[in-house]
């Protein structure tokens, strides 16, 4: 009798493992926002807002506890670099726990990477990678702060220094240095280039740039000379990650710019805004994707000379030597990020996908700006099996965005937590997003993706007509034309800027004081730190003493009267004046 019991109660216990053992993981999740975080994402996913305001976030990473680390571009008075560390105690999926660390400098506005390696965060500024020592059970690392590699060129800064940094299980890290141009013009007019300047052939900004370079991950105090050089002709780099999958690197590469502001003559702002793609990259020993001479037409689906080079759009030239991508998406919508889903929380055919965030468009004028969504790649057998697709899609807020500061929020980070949440960052306001599934792993698919699939209709993903949606059709006002063609990339049709790299012009002292300061900058750039309207900006203003005298007053009338409220008119003896000096 005692037996039976014993039996009956061995095998109720075995019962309840067994059935404990076959829960869903979706069974400990926290619940979803009522308005899935303000997103839309395939039905089946949910989303939680984890924090709404740490700061300019750029990139995250989750440890295996669940704690969450966020780079900032800046944290602090100046330009103080930081961190933000974040950690849920009572398991509502929500931040109640948000501190903010780091002492170290940061030289622009371009710092972006972190990650976690072997206990230690690793985590960048624009010009260095730095890591400390994660401490078990506490929050933030260990105070002291170990510089991993030092960026010693004697440029200082330059549009694309950002370092994000990958690592492979071999103990090697990666990280790119990008390049300080367009397509390697005389850097003279640098960085924006002056209209039909050739591009220096050879480039010497290969040595040094355009190229991502191999270090050890746990050796200090390197510079780029202790590296070697692992793949070049890529321009500018912010997402990369190593896929564990097929044991190689992956870099989302950001095309070029001002096709149209640079050779007006052979390509319209239309070819300009949509070209040239935004390159996914399969990246091996000596890769080389073809920067400054050629560019990647995902219309065409080949790479084409860049007119510095002596291309006109149709000139294929020896494009062919060139690695292609394995996926081109159209041009400036900015991957920022990128991450290869190893989770088993998601349904099956997201595993070993692709994930990028998109940051979206500053430079598509005159056409709306686009961007500002998270797409999937899928992958089988270490390629992609299909094409990209919207997996969330809702972070602007609006439709179409005309300029950058219409968009409540911009994806800028991914990262992977230990339950197989995705975790998504937000550079406007620091919004942390969270999404889950919560349907059937079994039945999940053409239906779901369909609804989905309807968003590449929108005005900010669908590639703009050329009439319909060129937004200075209307446009009459001559400065405002040429505040159009050569401001807008930075500053935005509305003159707010971007919200952190580039500062606003409205009311800004810059525009409604001095005004032979204000020739001088536009004509003779600008580079270092300064104030506007008491927030610091480091980055570099082109040179636009190309543009005549007799423009550029309209340009600076357009501006002072238009941003600033100021009557006076900047006359073309003005400009010439401050030229002369």
């Amino acid at each position: 009798m005692k037996l039976n019991i014993y039996k009956k109660i061995l095998a109720f216990g075995l019962l309840t493992v067994f059935i404990a053992g076959a829960r869903n993981p979706e069974d400990k999740l926290p619940a979803g926002d009522p308005d899935n975080g303000g997103l839309t994402t395939p039905a089946g996913f949910e989303t939680l807002v984890v924090a709404d305001s740490t700061g300019l976030a750029r990139h995250i990473t989750v440890n295996s506890n669940g704690d969450i680390y966020v780079k900032l571009r800046y944290f602090g008075k100046g330009q103080q670099g930081g961190t933000v560390a974040l950690r849920d105690t009572n398991g509502d999926g929500k931040a109640d726990i948000i501190k903010n660390f780091g002492n170290y400098p940061d030289q622009s506005s371009l710092a972006n990477g972190i990650t976690i390696r072997n206990n230690y965060l690793y985590f960048s500024s624009s010009l260095v990678v730095y890591r400390s020592k994660l401490i078990p059970g506490q929050l933030l690392p260990d105070e002291k702060v170990e510089v991993i590699l030092k960026d010693d060129h004697e440029h200082g800064t330059h549009w694309h220094i950002t370092k994000p940094m990958a690592f492979d299980n071999k103990g090697n890290m990666y990280v790119p240095f990008g390049a300080p141009s367009d397509a390697c013009q005389d850097m003279v007019n640098s960085p924006g280039g002056k209209p039909g300047s050739a591009g220096v052939m050879p480039c010497p900004d290969l040595e040094k740039h355009g190229g991502i370079w191999k270090f050890s991950a746990d050796k200090p105090n390197q510079t780029q000379a202790d590296g070697s050089l692992y793949a070049t002709g890529l321009r500018s780099i912010v997402g990369m990650r190593w896929n564990n999958a097929d044991e190689s690197l992956y870099a989302v590469v950001h095309g070029r710019d001002n096709l149209h502001r640079l050779f007006p003559g052979l390509f319209s702002s239309w070819q300009s805004a949509v070209l040239p793609s935004e390159e996914f990259v399969k990246v091996q020993q000596g890769t080389n994707v073809g920067w400054p001479y050629y560019y990647y037409d995902q219309m065409k689906g080949k790479k084409m000379l860049n007119p510095e080079y002596g291309g006109d759009g149709k000139k294929e030239g020896e494009g062919n030597k060139y690695q292609n991508p394995i996926m081109g998406f159209p041009g400036h919508w900015a991957p920022n990020d990128v991450l290869f889903y190893q989770g088993n929380q998601f349904p099956d055919r997201y595993k070993n996908g692709a994930f990028i965030a998109f940051h979206g468009s500053t430079n598509r004028a005159p056409y709306p700006q686009a961007g500002y969504f998270v797409a999937f790649v899928p992958f089988v057998n270490g390629k992609p099996s299909g094409k990209w697709e919207v997996f969330a899609d809702g972070f602007a807020g609006v439709d179409p965005i005309i300029n950058v500061s219409d968009a409540k929020a911009r994806p800028m980070g991914l990262a992977e937590g230990p339950d197989g949440s995705l975790y998504i960052t937000d550079s406007r306001k620091g919004k942390i997003w969270r999404i889950m599934f919560k349907g059937n792993r079994k039945t999940f698919g053409g239906k779901e993706l369909a609804a989905m699939e309807g968003h590449k209709l929108l005005a900010h993903i669908r590639t703009p007509d050329e009439v319909k949606d060129n937004l200075d059709s209307e446009t009459k006002v001559a400065g405002q034309r040429i505040y159009n063609t050569y401001c807008t990339p930075c500053h935005q049709r509305d003159g707010l800027g971007d919200g952190s790299r580039f500062p606003p012009l409205v009311n800004s002292e810059w525009v409604t004081e001095d005004k032979r300061r204000l020739i001088r900058v536009v004509a003779k750039g600008l580079e270092g730190p300064i104030q506007v309207l008491g927030k610091p900006y480091n980055d570099l203003m082109p040179k636009h003493d190309f543009i005549p005298p007799e423009e550029m007053a309209q340009l600076l009338t357009f501006v002072r009267q238009h941003f600033g409220n100021m009557p006076d008119r900047v006359t073309a003896e003005d400009v010439k004046r401050v030229l002369a000096q």
